[in-house]
């Protein structure tokens, strides 16, 4: 059962790096090489979509990395658990306050501003990503030495 479990783990985790990293080299470049509003525009809807698959993603990984430490199979899973875990309060602490300004109402949408938020964003993201890949290592790794 416990194979099942770390199985698990990092399938979800990379299932959230490979998702991070779409973002990061795909969605969020394209989204940018447009104007400042139809970039804006386009990000809260996405972004909201995306909140919720990621954090699903992030907390249930961290939570089978950890049940598979839990039942002897090494601290590699706990590290990898941590990694993606890192991932929730650094978005609640970090990222949250850019989300927040991308979000508000009454926001001069086409503004410079606007676009300094976009571009800030993909970078936060960036570090996101690298705790998933980060814990996607580690889990694979993990994993083949089970």
């Amino acid at each position: 059962m416990v194979h099942l479990i770390a199985g698990v783990a990092a399938l979800l985790c990379t299932l959230f790096t490979g998702a991070a990293l779409y973002m990061n080299l795909v969605e969020h470049p394209a989204r940018l090489s447009g104007d400042t509003e139809a970039a804006a525009r386009q990000w809260a809807p996405s972004y909201r979509r995306a909140a919720i698959m990621q954090a699903t993603l992030a907390m249930s990984a961290a939570a089978t990395g950890v049940a598979t430490w839990f039942h002897g199979e090494g601290i590699a899973w706990l590290w990898g658990g941590l990694l993606i875990l890192a991932v929730v309060p650094f978005t609640l602490v970090v990222i949250r306050p850019t989300n927040d300004r991308l979000l508000a109402g009454g926001r001069d949408v086409p503004s410079a501003e606007t676009r300094q938020l976009l571009e800030r964003w993909g970078w936060l993201h960036a570090v996101r990503t690298a705790l998933g890949l980060a814990a996607s290592i580690v889990y694979l790794y993990a994993l083949a030495h089970i």
